[in-house]
């Protein structure tokens, strides 16, 4: 391989995840739409978070449900820009992901199961009380703020495009990035075909291998739910039903899908902390390294690295998707705290 690119969103907008791109510029989008119909003319966003419409942002709820990163979003959003939040987690959100959502203003609904449950959960709250819906994967409705949480996602690939034609990088041959419900993965290809065109990498979708409804679904070539138990370490990708919104852009644009182990992800974590190994140490959250985790385990395999048109010329991009958005887990996995030395 002749080059590998590491875009690091540990520290977007002071909350730890590329996610802020997304959850806050929908709560933003979704409040614009309803404060222009009230007040008959189109209100800026500027105005919002000025807080020129506040008597009208303050009637409306946001709900949204989340496994940590998108709820600290929204609910960093909704602070911003003046409406109530209401964020729904799963059983399996842990304690310090649920203190960082609430320590925004977000009001916190607790249920049993796992992260699909806690989205149709959301859906359900929205239509019962009239909540505005703001959730990250169409597969429960709100197509339109699925569609401006991609749209905000597309930022990362827009900065990573410009930070490579300003180092005059030679031109990416793959994509390696995470899974989840679809969402990221699908700003990312749509971006580079409508920038790249032909020209675009090929695009490798990576998800744990016990939450691995893309990976199905390409197989199927056609949404399929996960065949694992969705109880991975990389909480951030513990998905079951893809976006239908994102499954359109994917099935014609990535060219690969692939698993990985929780073994692997972990081992990013702690070679990307070791200063000995890579000089600056990089804090990446449980579901950060799964690009480049996936990366490691085709590099390793001759089949698969020879699958992936992987060789001496390869010039790969990969994401950090997070920081340590749990410092108490973070400290486990790795050994110290999330701060680089």
């Amino acid at each position: 391989m002749r080059k590998l690119y590491y875009k690091d969103e540990a520290e977007r907008f002071g909350l730890e995840s590329f996610k802020a791109l997304g959850g806050a510029y929908a709560v933003a989008r979704l409040l614009q739409r309803k404060v222009s119909a009230q007040v008959g003319r189109l209100v800026s966003i500027e105005d919002l978070a000025g807080g020129a419409y506040r008597q009208l942002t303050q009637r409306i709820t946001a709900v949204a449900a989340t496994d940590g990163n998108h709820g600290r979003a929204v609910a960093a959003g909704a602070a911003m820009f003046g409406c109530r939040c209401v964020i729904v987690l799963h059983a399996g959100v842990s304690k310090g992901r649920e203190r960082a959502i609430a320590t925004r203003g977000a009001e916190i609904i607790r249920i049993e199961g796992n992260y699909d449950d806690s989205v149709h959960e959301a859906a359900r709250l929205s239509l019962q009380d009239g909540w505005a819906l703001v959730a990250d994967t169409s597969s429960v409705g709100g197509e339109q703020a699925c569609l401006d949480i991609m749209h905000g996602y597309t930022v990362m690939m827009a900065e990573a495009f410009g930070q490579l034609e300003k180092v005059r990088a030679e031109p990416l041959t793959h994509i390696f990035v995470q899974g989840g419900v679809g969402g990221l993965a699908a700003a990312i290809c749509a971006h580079s075909w409508n920038v790249l065109g032909n020209q675009a990498p090929a695009i490798v979708v990576v998800e744990p291998e016990r939450a691995d409804c893309l990976f199905q679904s390409a197989a199927a070539g056609q949404p399929r739910l996960a065949t694992g138990d969705l109880q991975t370490t990389m909480a951030g990708l513990a998905c079951g039903e893809v976006s239908e919104l994102a499954w359109t852009v994917l099935w014609e644009g990535a060219e690969f899908f692939m698993t990985i182990e929780d073994a692997d992800a972990i081992d990013v974590m702690r070679l990307l902390a070791d200063p000995k190994r890579v000089g600056a140490p990089i804090v990446a959250g449980e579901s950060a390294g799964a690009g480049l985790a996936g990366l490691i385990v085709a590099v390793r395999d001759p089949d698969l690295k020879q699958l992936l048109r992987l060789d001496s010329r390869s010039s790969v991009l990969v994401f950090g998707t997070e920081g340590a958005t749990d410092p108490e887990i973070y400290r486990a996995i790795v050994g110290r705290a999330g701060v680089p030395t």
